[in-house]
């Protein structure tokens, strides 16, 4: 697969994220014209990068790649953030990954104390 366009750069802002999201869609795009795969990526990418949002720290690197009728996208942060102490789980969160394991043909999620990289990766439906 090679590089479609540069690597994003993601701040924390909401702002942000919806472009970032709208950019991953633009251009997984150029290798992927089923409209229902394109709804996917762009929201496993919304997913992914809320995930690196609220559980990851530093600046958010958003990576598309792509060919042979497949994408593949990479979200990255600076590592997990520390969780403070008294932190209550919410149960209105928690389920991205699981949104993208339904919905991807393949994932991973690699975490070091430096860096967190979520990846997935959606292939054109057959002819």
């Amino acid at each position: 697969m090679h590089p479609i366009g540069e690597p994003l750069l993601v701040t924390a802002g909401r702002e942000s994220g919806q472009a970032a999201r709208r950019t991953v869609r633009e251009r997984a795009a150029k290798v992927l014209a089923d409209a229902e795969a394109l709804d996917d990526v762009e929201l496993m990418a919304a997913e992914a990068i809320a995930n690196a949002v609220l559980h990851g720290s530093g600046l958010i690197r958003v990576a598309v790649r792509g060919g042979d009728r497949r994408v593949r996208v990479e979200v990255r942060d600076g590592g997990p953030t520390p969780r403070e102490e008294g932190a209550h789980h919410r149960l209105d969160h928690g389920r991205g990954l699981a949104v993208i394991d339904a919905l991807a043909a393949e994932w991973g999620l690699e975490q070091s104390p430096d860096e967190t990289n979520l990846w997935f990766t959606v292939e054109a439906p057959a002819p």
